[in-house]
């Protein structure tokens, strides 16, 4: 009974996605008539630092190294392997949830 309740319901999401994805897509008339008028901005990339790079594995290495030093300085090797975790936790959380990803560049 499992083995066909689940074949029955695979087929109608398969079916399902099947329908949506050969549907029509129509080409508007307002692409047509802009594309001969279209100019082509090009943009140089911007040397970025090493800093600029590589910002994010950075930032959590450093709080690794930061929480491993201060477990160490508390107390062992146990403390220093716990407190480089704390560290490593805490600043994949800062990059990765709780910094602010884009700025918004003001231009003059």
């Amino acid at each position: 009974m499992k083995r066909v309740l689940s074949i029955i319901v695979l087929s109608i999401v398969l079916f399902t996605g099947l329908g949506i994805s050969l549907e029509q897509i129509g080409v508007s008339n307002s692409i047509i008539s802009t594309a001969s008028a279209q100019t082509v901005v090009r943009r140089r990339r911007r040397h970025r630092s090493f800093w600029q790079k590589h910002r994010d594995k950075l930032t959590v290495a450093a709080g690794t190294g930061v929480g491993a030093a201060i477990g160490a300085g508390v107390g062992s090797k146990k403390a220093a392997a716990i407190g480089a975790g704390v560290g490593a936790g805490s600043a994949a959380l800062y990059t990765y949830k709780l910094r602010k990803r884009h700025r918004r560049h003001r231009r003059y």
